[in-house]
């Protein structure tokens, strides 16, 4: 059971603030270039993180308490299966260049964020967000996060669409219903027919699913297919992995427990990969996944926030356990889970024909980040293809972006919008770049103890050419690189997973795989980042003289591991 300690300092935040609401308006309304910490955990809830620019330390205002500081916030936008539409992703667009950084970064969960937004803008921003129907409630914070799914329209293909509305149900079920949002940020583009009675603060605020203290820690669903897991479904607190029958969903085998962050001084913390627990019929479904998070919402650990993820409650009960309190909560006997692991997974790059006939098209987009930069000019090459093709914009859960609903006969004219804008072809992209990520981390990432977005371009030049030069340029396997151990770019599940331990140097993971059902392990700690691509090397040059026929390159070095490999 939970620990029977003291509630942390979040908790009592959470607690108290009355369904979110806090000091958050009386600060807001003070002006000024910050909030003060309770509030900043708040904000989170409603789609907003303040950051320090930590490259301007000693340049920045700071406001009181904070002389020589330099704040800004993350705004996330919170899109269910990553599908939004052309007039959406422009206004974004206008507001990152308007009242943000000038760049957009797509996550690995599907959403868009603007960062290097001012607190004197948050409301104004927050505000053209929602009239553009989209949201940032709960896009951060100690609730649901954004539930992902497979974006892409393929051609005779039902199932997909399926999952992409279960994901927008879920989503909505589980959405926060405190009126502390619409009262906070959008009171003055509504009328009074719309506010929900004073200022929301006095008597209680009803959160049927997550009560007045909200989850222990944040909560990722996602929902996947057996043969193609391009959601990294088991890194999930929970996901849905479709059992279909022809064109038809029958059921869900429904997995639990998973999540990559660790602290590596702290034994008891640990990534993990999300086990199967039951298979449910559709029509469960709802019920099933709201009595996992209440479970959840009820008995993790509110006392230490390192182990108050889903996976250390499971950890310490039992699956079987967790499962018997879910069956409480539902109502009724879980079904065991089908024997159907997911065998694929898809970067959904190039183009596709979809059901109607008409054409997608899915372009890499290097860490997520859209933006201009000398010839490279992502983002006004995306502009013009939304104002003369209007094509629908999903998001990838690999942080790349799908164009659909083209005419065939448009497709030789996008192309050519992309390579007059410096953008490379997805056909150009090397087999290694097509999944690879990186988490932001320095500048504006508090938790970062080193760089991840910034040097991973250069870091993957260097190993496309080492990889050209063993004969190995056709290899597909993915590298993910972040700046601290939370593991926000999944890199323990990766081939290669790069993880930042102290300024410069890494933990350098291997053995996991595309499909993303195995962690890798550690094999080297606290590698300089100079010292990473001659360390590859050596295990490339290994990997190319000792592979079985048809193996990869994860699937090698989990065969060797760690001992197999310094030997």
């Amino acid at each position: 059971m939970a620990e029977a300690s003291q509630p942390s300092t979040v908790e009592t935040i959470k607690s108290t603030s009355n369904g979110l609401w806090g000091n958050l308006p009386d600060e807001l309304a003070a002006g000024g270039e910050v909030f003060e910490e309770p509030t900043v955990q708040l904000l989170k809830h409603h789609g907003v993180y303040q950051q320090e620019d930590r490259d301007r330390r000693r340049s920045g205002t700071g406001g009181p308490g904070k002389p020589g500081r330099s704040f800004a916030f993350l705004v996330r936008v919170k899109i269910p299966g990553g599908r939004i539409t052309s007039q959406q992703f422009l206004t974004l667009l206008d507001l990152c260049e308007d009242a943000g950084n000038g760049t957009l970064r797509i996550t690995d969960r599907q959403d868009i964020q603007l960062h290097g937004v001012l607190k004197r803008d948050l409301s104004r921003v927050i505000r053209q967000i929602n009239a553009a129907q989209l949201t940032t409630l709960g896009a951060c914070g100690d609730v649901v996060r954004n539930v992902t799914c497979c974006p892409a329209p393929l051609r005779a293909d039902p199932i997909r669409p399926q999952l992409q509305q279960l994901a927008c149900v879920l989503s909505e079920r589980l959405l926060p219903r405190t009126p502390a949002y619409r009262e906070i940020w959008l009171r003055d583009c509504h009328g009074p027919d719309e506010h929900r009675g004073g200022d929301g603060r006095e008597g209680t605020v009803d959160e049927p699913v997550y009560g007045p203290s909200y989850l222990p820690r944040k909560f990722k669903i996602a929902l996947a297919l057996v043969d193609d897991n391009c959601v990294d479904v088991y890194t999930n607190d929970l996901g849905l992995v479709a059992v279909c029958e022809g064109n038809r969903v029958v059921g869900y085998n429904l997995l639990v427990g998973g999540g990559l962050g660790m602290t590596p001084s702290n034994r008891r913390t640990f990534p993990a990969l999300a086990q199967p627990m039951a298979f449910v019929v559709p029509d469960q479904v709802l019920q099933a996944v709201t009595a996992v998070v209440e479970v959840y919402r009820d008995f993790g650990n509110r006392s230490d926030r390192k182990r108050a993820r889903l996976k250390y409650l499971i950890a310490d009960w039992g699956l079987s356990v967790f499962r018997a309190r879910v069956e409480e909560f539902c109502g009724w006997r879980l079904a065991e889970p089908l024997e159907q692991p997911v065998r694929g997974s898809e970067d959904h790059l190039g183009w596709f024909e979809q059901a109607d006939g008409r054409w997608f098209y899915g372009l890499k987009i290097d860490c997520g980040r859209i933006a201009d930069r000398e010839e490279f000019r992502l983002k006004q090459a995306l502009r013009e293809v939304c104002r003369a093709y209007g094509p629908g914009i999903r998001l990838t859960p690999h942080q790349n972006l799908l164009l659909t609903d083209l005419r065939p006969q448009d497709r030789p004219a996008l192309e050519s919008v992309l390579r007059q804008h410096g953008v490379p072809l997805s056909d150009e992209v090397s087999p290694m770049r097509r999944c690879s990520m990186a988490c932001v981390a320095l500048p504006t990432c508090p938790l970062a103890v080193t760089e991840a977005e910034r040097v991973f371009k250069g870091l993957l030049e260097q190993m496309q050419s080492e990889l050209e030069r063993l004969g190995l340029a056709g290899e597909r396997f993915t590298v993910r690189m972040t700046g601290c151990p939370n593991g926000c770019a999944r890199p323990y599940g990766a081939d290669v997973g790069l993880v930042g331990r102290t300024a410069g140097t890494y933990a350098m993971y291997l053995g996991g795989r595309i499909e993303g059902d195995r962690l890798g392990f550690l094999y080297k700690d606290y590698v300089p980042l100079d010292e990473i691509i001659p360390t590859l090397v050596a295990v490339l040059r290994r990997f190319e003289a000792e592979r079985l026929p048809g193996e990869s390159l994860g699937d090698y070095c989990s065969r060797m591991g760690a001992s197999g490999l310094l030997g």
